[in-house]
């Protein structure tokens, strides 16, 4: 899969003669977030209609997410970073990834300056799939509507996207957002798909775990996370060796309280984690993030919560397969 980043970079794409883009493309158009069961339909809708017309399949996603551009730190947070997003549609099968940045000069664009430059001279798309409410342009003056008309005139067809409901319920990412918000986990599954995960790099911290007996594999999180708590977790390590745990995620207040992290804890691990990148399951939530008024008070509490974490993955069953 091809990762486009800009328009620019679409744009020198699309003049080249060997360009994949020569005879057009099927594209949608979204944030994404969490790629749930909604939104493998809308990706097998569009890779079907792809290999039909013998195009490449594209689906078109912003940095920031224009609700984090206009909200900023208001904005619902995300499910699932960049990184993640784009291999979770490696492994659809999408053959394109156009990554626009969304700033001051990109919602200027006007509704037809947005299908002219992008959708026509940059994508020469054939055929578009997106929901009959998608908004664009300048003051969100672009709808399905304009598409519909515009197309026919230069060359592409619109189709609506189809609604996926789970026993009744519209899959949505809002709706994911408000089941982790309540610790709905299963809910939550039953939506995405598979159980909520967060794929990141450890980095360096403060070791203050490691200073109180409980060493801990820092991921630096750049948005606020759509959970807050301490959780039963599953870590799998890039050599794909799978490790039980408890992982804390939130911003620390016991700490410092400022920047959103996961913090995880490997039972019966041995080694360093630095640089690599871990998918980390949540299987159970066990409490709330709280503030301690000391460290040993933190302490005590991490002893306790290690010591259910035991006993509930002894109850439910283990996951780890070292290698």
């Amino acid at each position: 899969m091809r990762l486009i980043r800009g328009l620019t970079n679409l744009k020198k794409l699309s003049g080249r003669e060997d360009s994949p883009l020569a005879n057009g493309c099927v594209a949608t158009i979204g944030n994404f977030d969490g790629v749930h069961l909604g939104h493998k339909t809308i990706i097998d809708q569009v890779k079907s209609k792809a290999e039909a017309l013998g195009v490449p399949s594209v689906v078109m996603i912003f940095e920031p997410q224009p609700r984090e551009f206009f909200q900023g730190q208001e904005a619902p947070p995300r499910l699932m970073a960049f990184r993640q997003k784009f291999e979770e549609l490696l492994a659809e099968g999408v053959d394109m990834v156009l990554c626009l940045r969304f700033n001051q000069a990109f919602r200027s664009y006007s509704a037809m300056g947005f299908i002219e430059d992008v959708l026509i001279e940059g994508l020469a798309v054939r055929h578009l799939v997106v929901g009959d409410d998608f908004r664009f342009g300048c003051d969100r003056a672009g709808d399905f509507s304009l598409l519909e008309k515009v197309g026919p005139d230069v060359g592409f067809t619109v189709e609506n996207t189809r609604t996926v409901t789970v026993k009744g319920e519209r899959v949505s990412s809002t709706r994911v957002r408000e089941l982790l918000t309540v610790n709905g986990l299963e809910q939550a599954e039953a939506l995405l798909g598979h159980p909520y995960r967060i794929r990141g790099r450890v980095v360096y911290g403060r070791q203050l775990g490691r200073q109180i007996g409980a060493p801990t594999a820092n991921i630096l999180l750049h948005h606020t996370p759509a959970l807050r708590g301490v959780y039963v977790v599953a870590a799998t390590l890039d050599n794909g060796a799978t490790y039980d745990g408890v992982a804390n995620i939130g911003i620390r207040p016991t700490v410092d309280g400022k920047q959103p992290s996961l913090e995880v804890h490997l039972f019966d691990f041995a080694g360093t984690l630095y640089g690599q990148h871990l998918e980390v399951v949540f299987r159970h939530g066990l409490r709330d993030e709280e503030k301690f008024a000391s460290v040993d008070e933190l302490k005590e509490q991490i002893a306790r919560d290690f010591e259910e974490a035991r006993s509930w993955i002894y109850a439910n069953g283990s996951v780890r397969t070292p290698h």
